[in-house]
């Protein structure tokens, strides 16, 4: 998960016992004040700090999992990440339960639905998020990689045009997403019609790739150019 803005940290309740009285007669009895009572903001201010961490955990894990070449290690790592991804969905919904008015948490919300195969959870979770934010860029990049995993490749390709135009990097990110996607399908053994919309798709993204490429190259020069 990308640039985990932390909100402000919690308060925390302090117990201090009294001290004992002359040095060793009988212990006098602690005076205890009551914990001040969280306002709905703190609280889900609390339960969102607590997701973060377990989104970091879980995509550790994620990638951990990724990478590891042995079966075991990989099948433990998949569950570990499971598991904080779930424990982070319980936390952002507790979050919003509070507060239902941050955008991030949404977004978050729908990442990790996402993340647990519950794409149509995600997809109204990021039209939550583009509500309270319009042009939300990482919810446009995530709500983009939910429709790939719903193969609904037109929805992600315009989800890809209205993040380029105004975050090239999450584009990017979308765009290598949409790669990876297009292999999957075709390991999965795509043929006939489907192969050929998997051709198309390709070709459409190769096309993205050079536009991106040319305009960024343009972009350097006239950078370079006013330097001069």
């Amino acid at each position: 998960m990308r640039s985990a803005k932390l909100l402000p940290g919690c308060v925390l309740a302090v117990w201090v016992p009294v001290a004992l009285a002359n040095g060793g007669g009988s212990m006098s009895t602690p005076s205890m004040s009551m914990p001040r009572q969280q306002t709905p903001q703190q609280l889900a201010r609390d339960a969102y700090n607590d997701g973060v961490h377990s989104v970091k955990k879980a995509d550790k894990a994620q990638e951990y999992a990724l990478q590891a070449t042995d079966a075991g290690k990989k099948e433990k790592a998949k569950h570990e990440a499971q598991e904080a991804y779930a424990a982070a969905n319980a936390r952002f919904r507790q979050s919003l339960g509070a507060d239902d008015s941050v955008p991030e948490a949404w977004n978050y919300l729908g990442y990790t639905s996402r993340k647990l195969g519950n794409y149509d959870d995600a997809l109204a979770a990021y039209a939550k998020a583009l509500t309270l934010k319009p042009g939300y860029p990482d919810a446009l990049e995530y709500r983009g990689e939910a429709y790939l995993g719903l193969n609904r490749v037109t929805d992600a390709q315009q989800s890809y045009l209205d993040l380029y135009a105004g975050n090239r990097a999450l584009a990017g990110k979308l765009l290598t997403a949409m790669k990876g996607w297009s292999s999957a399908q075709r390991a999965n053994g795509a043929n006939g019609a489907n192969a050929d919309s998997l051709d198309e798709f390709d070709k459409w993204v190769q096309e993205r790739e050079q536009i991106a490429a040319q305009t960024a190259a343009l972009t350097r020069a006239g950078t370079a150019a006013s330097w001069r």
